[in-house]
């Protein structure tokens, strides 16, 4: 069986299957286990213009992908306060490949023009992606503690007990300071037993063990390598918030979110947080 191409002057043959094992009938099939029957029925657009289905589109599976970020860094932050750093890296990796793809879905949205986007942004109402519970998860996960925002998810329920959890628990860089105090390190209590919904604050103790760390790589191997691993997460996360301040200044300009926030003049403010501020500190000094 073969079947002309518009794009060359010869044919391409179908591939044959008949010498395949193929289950053709399944006791599971591929969309059965990925649940796409429900997944697939959740686009939803509100209006009928045509560029709403990819504005969609892209958020939820943003949504998706900080779902898979959450699992690995979290697992991440359970190894890491057990000292098992190897397998640790191999999630701490993942999260930071994740927010690459992250990265990525941002050069397809800025396909919509801003008529494009202004034809269903009604449609949104007060809708807004500072409201994603599970952004607000990762930043505390990954230390950026903030009491304040908890708020805005107090009529779910479920979510506002979830992220109060998370708010009072030691953040990923918390666990790694507890590590680095348990390899012998001087650092204060003050920094590995604080009051964890507090946002951190930089310390010269702290800046100075990761000083120890880079300068002796052959003894700190494998605190290096951890350093190494959250700059890299911080490194394309930071790289996420500034795509994503430069999608909304190309498309709204500076109007105000659709959430309350004042846009573009708010998430320049986020560029300015830092996660793991020694880590970067650390570079001038050593």
């Amino acid at each position: 069986m073969a079947y002309s191409c518009p794009y060359s002057s010869g044919t391409v043959d179908a591939v044959d299957v008949s010498d395949e094992n193929i289950h053709w009938q399944q006791d599971m099939s591929y969309g059965e286990y990925l649940g796409l029957e429900n997944l697939l029925q959740q686009q939803n657009p509100r209006s009928d213009e045509h560029d709403e289905m990819l504005f969609i589109v892209i958020h939820q599976a943003s949504e998706l992908w900080m779902k898979l970020c959450l699992h690995e860094a979290h697992a991440a932050a359970q190894l890491i306060a057990k000292d098992q750093l190897r397998p640790a890296f191999k999630m701490l990796t993942r999260v930071a490949r994740i927010q690459q793809q992250m990265v990525n879905a941002w050069e397809v949205l800025v396909t919509m023009t801003p008529a494009d986007y202004a034809s269903f942004r009604d449609s949104l109402g007060q809708s807004s992606g500072f409201q994603s519970f599970q952004y607000r998860e990762l930043e505390f996960l990954l230390g950026n503690k903030n009491a304040t925002l908890v708020e805005a998810h107090k009529s779910h329920e479920q979510h506002y007990a979830h992220l109060q959890s998370v708010l009072n628990t030691p953040s990923l860089y918390d666990v790694c300071l507890q590590l680095l105090q348990q390899r012998g390190f001087d650092i204060s209590t003050s920094h590995t037993q604080r009051d964890w919904q507090q946002p951190y604050t930089a310390n010269e103790q702290v800046q100075s063990a990761w000083k120890k760390v880079y300068q002796d790589t052959d003894t700190y191997w494998d605190l290096y390598e951890l350093a190494e691993k959250l700059v890299d997460l911080e490194y394309h996360f930071q790289q996420w918030r500034f795509n994503h301040m430069k999608t909304v200044e190309r498309i709204i300009g500076h109007k105000h979110g659709t959430g309350g926030t004042s846009g573009v003049d708010y998430l320049q403010k986020a560029l300015s947080l830092q996660f793991f501020p020694e880590l970067w500190s650390v570079r001038t000094a050593l």
